[in-house]
């Protein structure tokens, strides 16, 4: 029996995200996103069609690359301004509940200490639905606005990654014991101080000594997202993700990276179904092929190709504003993101791309392939996407807010749920359960669970087995 394909929205706390220009259009709310009602609005649409998620991608830093300047990028509202994605977690976490929330954050400029009770609040708030994409940065913008005169290098930036999450994972497994609130209220004890333990971490990057200042959470540890696709990002992610976000124009491009993944995780003692990979995509759906064709033809009218460039600039460190539109895009290796330069230079080596076609491409739903068509043709494109790359579901970006993930809810889940492909309700339980159907926790063999007793007596049961 094929496996259900899950959802993810891919959206951002900013106007327009993918789609850059597409603000214009005149059914797009995107200009609302400062709104709660906005968001709640989008949380409850989300939940009607059994999403997953919402994945929210943000950034730090301006897009200043593109003619070394964030002028393009003010102009047509480009990913700036951007506001803080983690703060419309809980108002829409009141509004429903089975949908869960990836919620992007930088560790590059967090301190560990404080960023664990922040997501910690998180899960509780939500009754276990948070999830933290772990991402590193790729703007030397942000940077400077951190008092540095750039970024780290690449590889660099997940060395620090690593040993923040030995730090975060110290936090959230080992500090407080399952049973250390007593909530007493005859004794007068809340917690037991013999249950409550300190944290000690010296590092090259971080010092801490100190106790986790929340109990423990319904998932203590949030579900791990991360999105590198190069060398270094797919070892970190072999080690640390559950659930992979990758993103290339073909399928051709996908399918070895995520084989890749599959095959860096078996090392460390995690198969197949230990981490679930996510797909970028964007789809436009009409009731007819005419009708799908129309509302592609009038989104390309609005659609800024000089924003895709601007977007493909901040992504790949490379100044797109130096070429002409007609010249061939040349791999250009650098401290910025490398799987953007990737995918339209080295990953198909069969495609060469011009400026003015990454431009065109961009501007319509990012970097991701773009599917057009009647709610069968796109069903029948998401299968065999599923099928030619051996990914578990797709990050949906939209083109038009609300009405792309109205479309996808009305149209396109229900003829998935004919198929079998899609589930007809949400199981019980947090954001873990849902995707693994493995209770709320991390269990080993995750580095996160080794430091923690419970993950100790789990090895040592699994030992037992095995003997």
């Amino acid at each position: 029996m094929a496996r259900e394909i899950l959802f993810n929205a891919f959206a951002m706390n900013c106007v327009g995200h993918q789609s850059p220009g597409l603000w214009r259009h005149p059914d797009d709310r995107t200009t609302d996103y400062t709104s709660l009602a906005y968001w709640a609005d989008l949380a409850r649409l989300l939940e009607r069609g059994k999403f997953d998620a919402l994945f929210l991608a943000d950034v730090l830093g301006a897009y200043d690359v593109y003619g070394g300047t964030p002028d393009a990028a003010l102009r047509g509202g480009v990913q700036v301004p951007v506001n803080d994605p983690m703060m419309l977690v809980s108002a829409m976490a009141l509004v429903t509940d089975h949908l869960g929330f990836g919620v992007t954050a930088n560790l590059s400029y967090e301190p560990p200490y404080v960023f664990a009770r922040r997501l910690s609040t998180l899960d509780h708030l939500t009754k276990g639905r948070i999830g933290w994409n772990i991402v590193t940065g790729y703007l030397d913008s942000a940077a400077r606005g951190m008092g540095e005169s750039r970024q780290r290098g690449h590889d660099d930036r997940y060395d620090v990654a690593d040993e923040f999450l030995a730090v975060v994972y110290k936090l959230w497994q080992e500090s407080w014991d399952d049973d250390a609130v007593a909530a007493d209220k005859a004794r007068g004890v809340y917690a037991d101080p013999a249950l409550v333990h300190r944290v000690t971490h010296r590092g090259a990057h971080y010092d801490v000594d100190a106790i986790h200042l929340a109990e423990p959470s319904p998932q203590r540890t949030p579900v791990l997202f991360q999105a590198g696709s190069s060398s270094k990002g797919r070892d970190f992610a072999a080690r640390h993700a559950e659930c992979v976000f990758v993103s290339g124009p073909s399928a051709k491009v996908i399918a070895p990276r995520v084989a890749a993944i599959r095959a860096a995780a078996l090392p460390y003692g995690r198969g197949r179904e230990a981490i679930k990979i996510f797909s970028m995509m964007t789809v436009i759906i009409g009731v007819t092929e005419a009708e799908a064709q129309t509302k592609l033809v009038a989104q390309r009218a609005l659609a800024s190709p000089e924003g895709g460039l601007v977007l493909m600039s901040g992504w790949t460190g490379v100044d797109f504003s130096q070429f002409d539109l007609d010249d061939e895009v040349r791999h250009v290796e650098n401290d910025a993101g490398r799987t953007a330069m990737d995918n339209i230079t080295r990953a198909d080596p069969g495609r060469t791309w011009t400026v003015r076609e990454v431009a065109q491409h961009v501007a319509l739903g990012g970097i991701g392939p773009l599917i057009v068509g009647t709610p069968s043709q796109v069903a029948d494109a998401l299968e065999a996407w599923v099928d030619e790359t051996d990914v578990d579901g797709f990050n949906l970006a939209f083109t038009i807010m609300p009405g792309s993930f109205a479309d996808i809810v009305d149209y396109l889940v229900p003829e998935l749920q004919r198929r079998g492909r899609y589930k007809r309700a949400y199981r019980e339980g947090s954001l873990r359960h849902k995707l693994f159907q493995d209770g709320p926790r991390l269990k080993v063999p995750h580095p996160a669970v080794r430091r923690d007793k419970i993950g100790i007596k789990q090895e040592q049961d699994a030992e037992t087995v095995t003997a």
